[in-house]
């Protein structure tokens, strides 16, 4: 059963828990069986920082990478895997320059780690409202994705309502969310994914979407058959490795390649004259290891432009399946496992039940 702390109240709206707190820590870099339950001092919030008390908590494939060892946790952060959380405020650490979040309010928030907890810290800048209308295992599955996905897709990808968009691993978290916002913003997208079923229920997002089974058909092919031999605008890309000549063959005059992951290396070999003659670039980024200043600057921005989607319905978190926070290591397997379509997400009991 999962450890529920007796709070003592320390004023409006702020508990503090005497005996620490639960969470789920690394034993050793391994597989899913390395994740274990332990408790833990109460986190305590620096200047600039809140401290919230964690209802729901997204898992990626981040946390897979740092549980088997590949993907250590930036300088400073917490070695608790998780990069994503929605809970609530019990309390400001001092000073902090920004007049939100308050103690009691509902937020989301983006980590550098510490989610797969009952507390956490982390700076102000990153916490944004939870939208209109979402549950807390919702807006748990937001924060990562839609920060990664802004960040590429839109600043650094340059994507434009006209323009057409490829995602690769459109199940994904990352995936089905690129998938939504580059539609809603009025672009025309592709995707990729590895069965049938997958691809009907990608095309079931928004209006319009194009699917291509990777495994039965030719990615470059069908991109060029779909945009009568044009070829893309931008092209979001989790994959890497020898999927990067492919890409560039199927980018358009201009075209933007934006690397975010590496599931198939960190090598290749690319032709340069295709760079050369149709003007295209290729660019990439990590988030993790960005300042609080930066992703405050993300979350701004998402709040100003994709806050109302979210509150209007016309963009929505997918959510595949849900896991108490004990059972961390069976999150991992499923998400492991390629069967999930969206985020799975950790709950925790002490305070919330799976909605």
């Amino acid at each position: 059963m999962l450890f529920k702390a007796t709070p003592r109240v320390r004023g409006t709206g702020s508990a503090e828990y005497s005996r620490g707190v639960r969470v789920v820590e690394i034993r050793s870099a391994g597989g899913p069986e390395v994740l274990v339950v332990a408790d833990r001092p109460v986190p305590e919030p620096g200047p600039g920082e809140v401290r919230l008390a964690i209802e729901a908590a997204g898992v990626n494939r981040p946390d897979l990478m740092q549980r088997e060892g590949r993907y250590p946790a930036p300088k400073g952060a917490s070695d608790i895997p998780g990069l994503e959380v929605a809970g609530r405020v019990l309390e400001l650490g001092k000073p902090i320059s920004v007049f939100r979040p308050q103690v009691g309010d509902r937020v989301c928030a983006l980590l550098a780690g510490g989610g797969y907890a009952e507390q956490c810290v982390v700076p102000a800048v990153q916490c944004l409202p939870i939208p209109a209308g979402l549950s807390m295992i919702e807006a748990a599955a937001i924060p990562e994705t839609y920060f990664t996905v802004w960040t590429n897709v839109f600043e650094r990808g340059r994507l434009v309502a006209g323009e057409t968009l490829l995602v690769h691993g459109g199940s994904s978290g990352i995936g089905t969310t690129a998938i939504q916002l580059a539609a809603a913003r009025g672009a025309t997208v592709i995707t990729t994914a590895g069965t049938d079923e997958k691809c009907r229920r990608l095309e079931s997002l928004a209006p319009g979407i194009a699917t291509i089974n990777y495994r039965t058909d030719d990615f470059v092919e069908r991109v060029k058959a779909l945009t009568a031999g044009r070829g893309v605008d931008v092209i979001l890309d989790i994959v890497g490795g020898d999927y990067t000549a492919r890409n560039i063959a199927s980018l358009a005059r201009d075209g933007r390649l934006v690397q975010i992951g590496l599931m198939h290396g960190d090598t290749s070999t690319i032709p340069l004259g295709p760079i050369l003659l149709r003007r295209l670039t290729i660019t990439g980024s990590t988030l993790r290891a960005r300042t609080p200043d930066e992703k405050g600057a993300i979350a701004a921005a998402l709040e100003r432009e994709v806050w109302p989607l979210l509150a209007s319905g016309t963009v929505r978190p997918i959510i595949d399946r849900t896991f108490r926070l004990d059972d961390a290591a069976e999150a991992h397997r499923a998400l492991e496992s390629g069967q999930v379509f969206g985020k799975v997400v950790l709950y925790n009991t002490a305070i919330t039940t799976a909605e």
